[in-house]
């Protein structure tokens, strides 16, 4: 139904069957179109090109994203090229020369979990890790550790890159100490499982980019700064300075609204991939809530077609699900082992079936551009490797 979007990249591998959208989604056509209309907008307005994008592009990509997570205040987003960018800003918020405690999970995305493994070698870092499993306990056991003591960051994933489980943000900030940075990575859920933050968007920090599901490539991340917050990252640029830059002295003054947490000069060809992505699902009326539905339909199907084939390592038994109709857009199998695992991708690549693993854990990835014909295919070639 929707592969007419995509027919430069299906075209450009006509024999392949992607099932690897959640890591690298394929970019609809009209993002072709959008990185050469960067070029050309750079070639118009030169040195006038940061007012125009922070008076024109900036805003409009700010109320694209505002409409999918129905937030209030779009100019409390910001960009980055990546979510790292956030991670270590948000943590550099913190008050470094006292004792800081982190709330996190043993299944954060290596952007958060490489950066605090790290700082947690240093004196004055404590951080705690929740298991995710067993899920069905999850949620209370979270709760129990928010409840325990004084957080100064907690942090998150909506969907769990690992496993695709969604963990439900909106009850566990409830429990959370108020004067805690709350943080929920989004990139997993973001255009892929309806969120609505309207009702914590005074609470939480929200990071997630468009590489993922809002199909526009890498390199176009973004951070929802609540409004009621104003701090002082020591790890800050020129972008939070855009309108003092006039001024000379020795003081560092920080906006009010969100660009308090922005970086510096960025490739902004990402953020027009990302415009051009989200303007085509509103042309389209491809809500999230439609992709999702179309994603959880096929979803359903393949899991159906592969009980017929009684693979004796990516069944129903090995696969990690809580409720497939609260689920991210990718299914996870736990195999025996990491060799177990990285042997059967190594043998679908070969055959043209593309997934990606992470440890024992296989992952099969669904977008728009895969219909039953395609998952047809990708059984077959499973049930012989």
């Amino acid at each position: 139904m929707y592969k007419h979007l995509y027919k430069r990249f299906l075209e450009a591998n006509p024999t392949q069957l992607h099932f690897a959208s959640h890591s690298h989604h394929y970019w609809p056509d009209v993002t072709r179109e959008a990185q050469l209309q960067y070029w050309d907008d750079s070639a118009t307005h030169v040195d006038n090109k940061w007012g125009y994008l922070f008076g024109t592009k900036v805003p409009l990509a700010q109320k694209l994203i505002s409409e999918n997570l129905n937030l209030s205040k779009p100019s409390q987003i910001i960009f980055a090229p990546n979510t790292h960018e956030f991670v270590f800003r948000l943590m550099s918020s913190l008050d470094w020369t006292n004792k800081i405690s982190i709330l996190t999970t043993d299944s954060e995305f290596y952007s958060f979990d490489r950066q605090v493994n790290r700082l947690a070698e240093l004196a004055q870092f404590e951080v705690v890790k929740v298991p995710v499993a067993p899920f069905d306990t999850f949620h209370e056991r979270f709760e129990t550790e928010l409840k325990s003591r004084e957080w100064n960051m907690v942090f998150l994933s909506h969907v769990f890159f690992n496993s695709a489980l969604v963990a439900d943000f909106h009850r566990l900030v409830k429990s959370a100490p108020a004067d805690s940075i709350f943080v929920v990575d989004g990139y997993h859920g973001f255009m892929a499982v309806p969120t609505d933050l309207s009702s914590v968007e005074d609470r939480l920090f929200y990071l997630a980019g468009s590489y993922k599901y809002a199909q526009g490539g890498e390199g176009a991340c973004f951070l929802h700064v609540p409004s009621s917050v104003r701090h002082r990252p020591f790890y800050t640029g020129w972008f939070a300075e855009l309108s003092h830059l006039s001024s000379v002295g020795n003081q560092v003054p920080y906006p009010a609204d969100g660009m308090q947490y922005s970086g510096s000069t960025m490739d902004f060809t990402p953020v027009y991939r990302l415009i051009a992505t989200l303007e085509l699902f509103k042309k389209e009326n491809l809500t999230v809530g439609k992709i999702h539905a179309w994603v959880q339909q096929n979803q359903k199907y393949f899991l159906d077609e592969l009980a017929k084939k009684n693979h004796p390592l990516i069944n129903r038994e090995s696969l990690i699900a809580a409720d497939l109709n609260h689920h991210g857009h990718f299914l996870t199998f736990d195999l025996p082992s990491t060799e177990a695992t990285q042997s059967l991708v190594n043998e679908m690549k070969s055959k043209g079936l593309h997934t990606d693993s992470r440890g024992t854990r296989l992952r099969f990835g669904f977008g728009l551009y895969q219909d039953k014909t395609q998952i047809q295919k990708a059984v077959e070639l499973l049930a012989g490797c």
